[in-house]
């Protein structure tokens, strides 16, 4: 006999202006199980997840949780009802302490007055030592690596007593040991009974985690099929309507002589103690490392958002400073930074502005006007070459899905035609297909003469794409290997020995 649902969403529809988000879309998750819901960007799980937890109104179709009928008006209410999320962008008070991130709106009271600190830190301790969460609650959210982030974002959502707990790409920014961590979490939630749904773009996680496994395109509903039953090819068949055969483009670029030098570089209050490597003409150079390793560092000293402490930097045989961004993209640089939300996006603002922001120079008029009709063939040639999924060129870039955002970003960088690319997470929650144009783009790039280092936390992309890779330990080179003669152990294995 089966089990009664838990949760079931049915024929959800959601509109926005231009486009149709939702179209009767429905979903069915029981007890004590793991349904995962994956699609392409923009095929509209996060937007079916917000309409469940109260952020978006639904314009269709109803929503069951145990029998009853819901219809949460806001995220407070679908929590006092006992459906949490962890969102994709984290969302926190990065001035204020782990503990009252964790408490934030519903702080234990006595006498229902006076807010106690004693009550709050008995819990909190408690939370982390069920789920085996080692963070001081007293630290100050920003002083922590996103990955402690994102786990104290997870200890918040389990802190609910929730009964459905929604991950949406929740290990985009944690490590394989914290990926670990999570599961053991997420196994936890399971055999007490609660219901969770987890998206993500990671296919090997999903087969690994799930218990059942939605697919959306388009925002319409695909299938619902045991996970057991799923292979990665057939997913993504099903995911993108498509046979997508390889996972990375045929490489095709050919490394040639040395553009850039970077000597003995290290930052200033930062983890980076010493780099020194060489990136050549058409080659794509990628950094490997655990978190806090220093990776990041890296490409912020070469792009001059971090004070440089020490070493020097020689682009085309000529010595030059970066010290900020401003010098570092007059030189041919462009960053694509790992917090897209926080340091990538200007939120309120359009696609075209977001798109054009880094190039304003080139759509001068006389050196005094700018020419809207530049601007808006130079965004729609970005839209075009990205497959950026827009109603227009106007749309608020904030109500794009995380992958498109990243898209308008990458095309923003490449409008600057820089020498050098430097790219921090660039598939950062990002589907399989888009992953591939992505990758493309930055094969393309090197065929063009164009440098590119790469940061990633994950393995096989760093071995399909880039053609050599540095590892980062304690914020020290740890070695280097060749991406077409390695392996995952040898390059684990640099990556931690100044631990």
């Amino acid at each position: 006999m089966d089990q009664p649902a838990l949760l079931e969403m049915k024929e959800i529809s959601k509109e926005f202006p231009g486009v149709k988000a939702l179209d009767k879309v429905s979903l069915t998750v029981k007890p004590g199980t793991v349904h995962a819901l994956m699609g392409e960007n923009g095929a509209g799980k996060s937007t079916l997840m917000k309409c469940l937890f109260g952020i978006y109104h639904k314009d269709g179709g109803t929503i069951h949780l145990e029998g009853k009928e819901v219809d949460f008006k806001s995220a407070k209410e679908a929590l006092e009802h006992g459906v949490a999320m962890v969102h994709q962008e984290l969302n926190q008070a990065l001035t204020r302490s782990v503990q009252d991130n964790l408490w934030l709106g519903r702080y234990p009271k006595v006498g229902g007055v006076m807010v106690s600190e004693r009550i709050m830190r008995q819990r909190t301790k408690e939370i982390f030592e069920q789920l085996e969460v080692h963070v001081n609650p007293n630290a100050i959210m920003s002083t922590m690596p996103v990955s402690q982030r994102q786990m104290v974002e997870i200890a918040k959502a389990v802190s609910y007593d929730a009964k459905i707990i929604v991950f949406d790409e929740p290990t985009s920014s944690l490590t394989e040991t914290e990926v670990e961590h999570l599961f053991r979490i997420i196994d936890m939630l399971r055999s007490k009974g609660c219901g969770i749904i987890y998206i993500s773009h990671k296919m090997e996680e999903i087969l690994h985690i799930s218990d059942e496994v939605t697919i959306m395109r388009d925002g319409t509903w695909v299938a619902t099929r045991p996970a057991k039953e799923l292979t990665m090819e057939e997913i993504i068949k099903l995911m993108v309507g498509r046979e997508l055969t390889n996972r990375f483009p045929p490489k095709t670029n050919q490394p040639g002589e040395v553009i850039l030098d970077v000597q003995h570089i290290s930052g200033r209050y930062t983890r980076l103690k010493d780099a020194s490597f060489q990136l050549h003409k058409g080659e794509i150079l990628g950094i490997a490392g655990l978190d806090g390793s220093g990776r990041t560092e890296v490409l912020e000293n070469l792009f001059g958002t971090m004070t440089r402490e020490g070493g020097t930097i020689t682009l085309h045989g000529k010595p030059i400073r970066n010290k900020t961004p401003q010098e570092a993209i007059k030189n041919g640089f462009a960053l694509l930074t790992e917090e897209r939300r926080a340091t990538g996006i200007f939120g309120i603002r359009d696609i075209l502005d977001n798109t054009v922001i880094s190039s304003l120079k080139d759509y001068l008029i006389g050196g005094i006007c700018l020419s809207d009709k530049l601007m808006q063939k130079k965004t729609d040639w970005s839209i075009q070459a990205m497959r950026i999924k827009t109603p227009s060129q106007k749309t608020q870039i904030r109500s794009l899905s995380g992958g498109n955002q990243q898209k308008v970003i990458i095309g923003r960088w490449l409008l600057t035609k820089p020498e050098v690319l430097l790219l921090d997470e660039p598939t950062r929650g990002i589907d399989v297909g888009a992953k591939y144009e992505i990758y493309q783009l930055i094969l393309d790039l090197a065929n063009e003469g164009k440098g590119v280092i790469m940061v990633s936390s994950e393995m096989p992309e760093l071995l399909g794409v880039c053609d050599r890779i540095l590892v980062m330990s304690g914020g020290q080179l740890a070695g280097e290997v060749d991406a077409s003669n390695t392996s995952q152990e040898e390059i684990l294995t640099l990556a931690a020995k100044y631990v």
